[in-house]
């Protein structure tokens, strides 16, 4: 009772204390143009546009033209005209969060679509477009997350509070991955943004994907393809408030973002209908500056609070990873993960290129051992791919380099550990356990000294580089010249084909 006289009284402090009223003097496209209201309103306001049959359509102010404020409709303008009324409504939007929201779906709005009732608020306003927390007051990045996904645990760890992007093409696995990671992630809380999603594919996410048990502990937000640029673009905003809402309650939080691309989009479709030239393959100025303002309210929190763990995918238009979006969000975040279509049609799930793809938070949130078991293994790999057409013609005969033998046998069993099925979960201990087997090296042990007091020499508790060292070379100084030459002879041979 005492929670429901505290919502009432917060409504009643949003109630204005007097009606502000224009009319509608132009609409063109998306753009709806009013006037008698000007010196009342500024940009990100409110208003209600009444249609001809009495239903208010919600709009915000995105700019002024000739002494004249500029909406854009957060729904249809179908039966808005010249003369109709425009009443000013909250000149900060924000939302009334509650812990009764986990396991909910809703739209940018905060309002529940998910056919379930209505929602409880929360006694605590958040507005929707907040400022991220002071550079200085915020805690460090610590701690390991588990995302429960091998490829992602072991290779690109990510701590809490770190903001990740996933770059990748249409069709080559993001949301498949962000599922994954959702499903299984040991995080307090999930918040999960669907931004200019198909409208089939949201259910299901939340049906199949997600699952019942994954969205006990998740917030979903909606806002399909179909919807205005104004009600995508506050999607991604209503994403962030909630995540700040739980961060603030103490608990660390997944926020999950698919995709920051489509936001891009929203941003660019509203920026140029206001007339704002474009600086970039379409994208106006605007755009480059908001995209840190939503990015950044991801991270941890301050004193006392918790965290905001940022995964956000990016749609690489046409496949270039180096495109203004994709540069500009690399730039931003803490690490990027680039999933490969090359990879996806071999048919290995995740298609995580590896060797494309950084944690910056690694090493340092790993142990000595466990950053031995990950270098190893992107040695490996990085190997293998420099041979990689040479093995593939055939042109490369084993026992020519020892490096390259043993990229040949390692390689099909890191590329069998990369892949992982939608409902199969592998702990962090566990992924590097498994990789630390598969690469035939020795779990870490203590060092027990001898009795002079020195470490014994433990040949099976070494890591490989150290019995590479033990291990009798093969080929002489000579050898290894001569497979050299062979080497550099059948690349320009490969080369000198291919022109």
């Amino acid at each position: 009772m005492f929670q429901v006289g505290r919502n009432i009284v917060a409504e009643l402090r949003r109630i204005p204390d007097y009606r502000t009223v224009g009319r509608v003097t132009a609409v063109l496209g998306l753009l709806v143009e009013i006037g008698g209201v000007e010196g009342a309103l500024s940009v990100g306001d409110r208003c209600k546009v009444k249609r001809r049959d009495g239903v208010a359509v919600i709009c915000e102010v995105v700019g002024f033209r000739n002494e004249r404020a500029l909406l854009m409709p957060f729904g249809m303008l179908d039966g808005i005209g010249i003369g109709c009324e425009v009443e000013l409504a909250d000149t900060q939007p924000q939302v009334y969060p509650d812990e009764s929201w986990l396991g909910r779906v809703v739209n940018a709005f905060g309002q529940p679509v998910d056919g379930k009732g209505p929602l409880t608020e929360g006694p605590t306003p958040y507005p929707i477009r907040n400022a991220p927390p002071s550079a200085h007051s915020r805690q460090r990045v610590a701690g390991k997350i588990d995302l429960g996904v091998r490829a992602m645990n072991t290779f690109l760890t990510c701590c809490r509070g770190q903001r990740m992007g996933i770059f990748a093409g249409s069709g080559v696995g993001k949301s498949s991955l962000l599922s994954m990671m959702t499903r299984h992630t040991t995080s307090d809380v999930s918040v999960v943004g669907l931004i200019g999603e198909r409208g089939r594919e949201a259910r299901e996410f939340i049906e199949d994907d997600l699952g019942e048990e994954g969205l006990r502990r998740s917030v979903v937000v909606v806002a399909t393809s179909d919807e205005p640029p104004l009600m995508r673009r506050q999607a991604a905003y209503m994403t962030m408030a909630l995540s700040e809402f739980f961060r603030d309650t103490g608990r660390d939080v997944l926020c999950m973002m698919d995709s920051v691309t489509r936001f891009a989009m929203a941003q660019r479709e509203i920026s140029l209908s206001v007339g704002e030239p474009p600086a970039s393959k379409g994208y106006t100025p605007t755009v480059f500056a908001e995209l840190p303002r939503l990015l950044e309210r991801a991270g941890p929190g301050g004193p006392g609070q918790g965290s905001v763990t940022g995964l956000f995918t990016v749609l690489v238009d046409g496949d270039d990873h180096n495109e203004p979006i994709s540069d500009a969000v690399r730039g931003i975040l803490d690490g990027h993960v680039v999933l490969d279509r090359a990879i996806a049609e071999q048919g290995r799930y995740p298609a995580i290129n590896i060797l494309r793809s950084v944690s910056r938070t690694m090493p340092g949130c790993n142990s000595e051992y466990e950053n031995q078991i990950v270098s190893r293994a992107r040695q490996l790999l990085a190997t293998y791919e420099d041979m990689a057409e040479l093995i593939r013609l055939g042109a490369y005969r084993l026992g020519t380099d020892p490096k390259v033998d043993e990229a040949i046998h390692y390689f099909p069993l890191i590329e069998e550990f990369l892949k992982q099925r939608k409902t199969e979960c592998t702990r962090l201990a566990d992924g590097y356990a498994e990789l630390a087997r598969r690469l035939d090296l020795a779990p870490a042990q203590q060092e027990v000294p001898d009795a002079g007091g020195q470490p014994a020499a433990n040949p099976q508790g070494a890591t490989v580089m150290e019995r590479n060292r033990l291990r009798p070379q093969v080929n002489s100084r000579s050898t290894a010249t001569n497979a050299g030459n062979d080497l550099n002879a059948a690349k320009r041979a490969l080369r000198h084909d291919q022109q």
